[in-house]
């Protein structure tokens, strides 16, 4: 990529004005400047039961398994620890990880302007109860993860770039900063900094699409596909619905904490399964991910990234692993004609429908989707 510059500082400031525009997504913030939080809190090794070297420390011995990395207990779940890693061409990301490293390892990709904190910590335990060794991260552009500068990049309409993709013509031409293939490319290299070998992938909307662009571009590092209300983002697909659609071009206020915790409860209450919305849960996830490090310039790039891929339905027909496809009947942002194209697209997929369900994962559906996801992965 020429003329590119990443940035390993969660404090680095953006360089860029937002376009102003969202799409697809958890991320209900746009057209923000940047607003950054603290780094990882320092961590007493001699109190948390993590072992350490000279350049390295572990939890316990067994990790070592995962390469040298500096693991510390994490500052946003008992559950898990916390390391940056280093997976190359100037990307750092911000990794979490828990359970044991012995048990088959999960990869949990989130989807647009989503910090790894929107997988529900209650979720995560499940999922480590169930026998997974679970890992999540933070996309780059997002949270503590590496930002990306491009200079002299022009701005794009994403509204352009939509009609386009919904219309079956190309946005290959616009110049963006990445595009979905680099960020599968950044999971790829994930999996193998992190010693895992042939490793099982949750994704949930964009990171859906990820999960399926690794799955086909690296067979031998994905053993089994689980996908939560994603897409092949092909052309002629049923588009939101008016008043999900609204969430994407709708903004906050006000750039203080205040009016971005109301929006994201306002989002979240609006493409959020219908009574299921634990409002006190979801105020605190937004003062963390304000307080961490909001930065809606990553919301923007990751958006033109799907835009500019286009359908990655040739992806999805190269997917060897075997893949459930999980889509709640009420998500109202992706509807779930999407989920079942996808499942269509995949060889041998299965498609699970969940009554009621939206563009979230509800505390009430969790147990259920934990098995399906255990039940399919590990037989």
């Amino acid at each position: 990529m020429t003329n590119s510059n990443y940035s390993n500082d969660p404090k680095h400031p953006s360089q860029h004005e937002p376009t102003g525009t969202q799409a697809i997504g958890e991320s209900e913030v746009t057209g923000l400047p940047e607003i950054s939080g603290n780094l990882l809190a320092p961590v007493d090794i001699a109190s948390s039961n993590v072992t350490s070297n000279a350049t390295s420390s572990y939890p316990t011995p067994v990790w070592e398994k995962l390469g040298k990395h500096n693991w510390r207990v994490s500052d946003l779940s008992d559950h898990l620890y916390q390391a940056m890693l280093d997976i190359g061409d100037g990307i750092n990301l911000c990794v979490e990880a828990g359970g044991n490293p012995e048990n088959p390892p999960l990869l949990m990709i989130m989807g647009l302007g989503s910090q790894m904190v929107f997988w529900p910590d209650d979720f995560i335990k499940r999922l480590i109860d169930a026998g997974f060794f679970v890992i999540r991260f933070d996309n780059r552009d997002i949270g503590l993860s590496s930002k990306v500068q491009i200079e002299g990049l022009p701005r794009v309409s994403q509204l352009k770039m939509m009609l386009r993709l919904q219309t079956g013509l190309s946005n290959k031409s616009q110049q963006v900063a990445y595009n979905l293939t680099d960020m599968a490319e950044d999971t790829a290299r994930l999996i193998k900094a992190l010693n895992l070998g042939s490793t099982h992938l949750l994704g949930a909307s964009m990171g859906g699409m990820i999960a399926q662009i690794v799955a086909a571009r690296y067979p031998s590092l994905v053993q089994g596909l689980a996908l939560m209300f994603t897409t092949t983002n092909r052309a002629f697909l049923k588009p939101p619905k008016p008043k999900q659609l609204y969430t994407l071009i709708n903004r906050p206020e006000s750039h203080s904490e205040r009016d971005i915790v109301r929006h994201s409860v306002w989002f979240m209450k609006t493409v959020g399964t219908p009574g299921h919305v634990n409002v006190r849960t979801v105020r605190e996830i937004a003062k963390i991910r304000y307080q961490r490090n909001f930065h809606p310039l990553g919301t923007v790039q990751q958006l033109n990234a799907i835009l500019a891929s286009g359908s990655i339905s040739r992806f999805s027909k190269q997917v060897k692993a075997p893949t459930i496809v999980i889509h709640g009947s009420a998500d109202g942002l992706l509807p779930a004609s999407q989920g079942r194209v996808v499942a269509k697209t995949i060889p041998n997929a299965k498609f699970h429908l969940i009554e009621g369900m939206a563009h979230d994962i509800p505390a009430y559906y969790q147990p259920y989707l934990v098995d399906l996801i255990r039940n399919h992965l590990l037989g």
